[in-house]
């Protein structure tokens, strides 16, 4: 069974063409694209959602397993591990700027909390592309709904919206944890390029971390070593703990200029996603509004 959902965004234009004709053209126009460029045995993902709310079957067979809930079709949509663990969703359209069509979100609801259901996978283990690998997919704005998404997930099956968590980042990792990551090491004084990407650099900072702050040197990123790693910030601060709240808040859909500087606008935007979040809206990144951003 698939131990999480991944969502991606097609890059494709934002069609006004909601009919189920069009969604079938699209699924096959994917597949095309995926067995004569890339050279894959069928499509990438799982499902296809059009922008009228059509679900399609992706990969071969996909359908047919989710419909039994004991096993699934492993996809070519995250990377490894990824692709062995995980159902994926393209999401017809680009996200950088713009929401999805209502019928394309709440039939991604649907389908989340469908999937969820067969395989027993809480609705909080619903991630974007981004957190895998390094890419811009499923865009700002779809990203940043993803927090909601889980929430009307668990409200489909009838369960507690999901706490936010501290995730778990470790060597091979991409995406903007990895940055959130790195840019924290580099605000306690570690040399280190901010690249999204988890290498042998990146490793051996957080092992140095570890060592100096008394916890496990495993070189990975948990609980302990997010807290310890964390540094509150508030308006008038500066430095590389405030650039990493600002490309938090501009990964989830909160356009903010990362310069480091917590001025007026970073405090606005800051009170913006912890109302949307159900926290305090004090414009203050601590500990719960940071464990937000990064969950």
């Amino acid at each position: 069974r698939p131990s999480y959902i991944v969502v991606h965004h097609t890059a494709t234009a934002n069609s006004t063409d909601y009919s189920l004709a069009h969604a079938f053209s699209l699924s096959r126009s994917i597949q095309n694209y995926h067995m004569d460029h890339n050279g894959w045995i069928d499509t990438g993902q799982n499902f296809t959602i059009s922008r009228g709310g059509h679900i399609t079957e992706g990969r071969h067979r996909s359908l047919e397993t989710l419909g039994g809930g004991v096993s699934f079709v492993h996809g070519a949509h995250a990377g490894s591990p990824a692709n062995g663990e995980s159902i994926g969703i393209e999401n017809e359209g680009t996200y950088i700027s713009v929401a999805p069509t209502d019928a394309l979100y709440n039939a991604l609801v649907d389908q989340c909390a469908y999937i969820c259901q067969q395989y027993s996978v809480p609705a909080s283990e619903i991630f974007g592309h981004r957190d895998f690998m390094a890419t811009q997919c499923p865009g700002d704005v779809l990203y940043g709904m993803l927090p909601q998404l889980r929430s009307d997930v668990a409200a489909a099956l009838g369960e507690p919206p999901p706490p936010a968590e501290w995730p778990t980042v470790r060597r091979g990792d991409s995406g903007e944890r990895v940055r959130t990551v790195q840019y924290l090491l580099r605000q306690h004084g570690h040399s280190l390029a901010v690249d999204g990407d988890f290498g042998r650099q990146t490793d051996r900072a957080v092992r140095d971390f570890q060592r100096a702050n008394g916890l496990t040197v495993d070189g990975v990123v948990g609980p302990q070593t997010w807290g310890a790693l964390i540094v509150t910030v508030r308006r008038g601060d500066s430095g590389e703990a405030v650039k990493a709240a600002q490309s938090q808040l501009t990964a989830h859909g909160i356009s903010t200029a990362v310069d480091g500087a917590f001025g007026p606008a970073t405090e606005t935007n800051v009170k913006s996603f912890q109302s949307s979040r159900g926290l305090t809206a004090d414009g203050i990144v601590g500990p719960q509004t940071w464990k937000a951003l990064v969950a």
